[in-house]
């Protein structure tokens, strides 16, 4: 996995790449970003299936805050991005999100 941050001179936004190689998608069909900058609405950020079977996204986020998220692959299987600034305990107590700072 990889997460590529890029702050854009023109606007106070980050443009956040995302990606998901083939091998840790474990075969999946989808994979969507999850987070508090899309309500965990699962189908707001469906990444891309590319040819290589890895995944990607991009989203722009403004800056200035932290944001807590984590992938989802065929609405099933909760996983986290190794490479994200931290991890935070969620809420109930069963599991870790990434976090990205901006």
């Amino acid at each position: 996995m990889s997460i590529k941050k890029q702050i854009l001179k023109t606007k106070p936004v980050a443009k956040i790449s995302f990606k998901v190689s083939k091998e840790e998608a474990q075969d999946a069909g989808q994979i969507a970003v999850v987070g508090d900058f899309n309500d965990w609405n699962p189908k707001a950020d469906v990444m891309k299936t590319l040819k290589d079977g890895s995944f990607s996204h991009a989203v722009e986020l403004p800056v200035g805050a932290t944001y807590q998220f984590r992938y989802l692959a065929d609405n099933s299987r909760w996983f986290n991005e190794a490479e994200a600034d931290a991890q935070a305990g969620t809420a109930f107590g069963d599991a870790e999100n990434s976090v990205i700072a901006l």
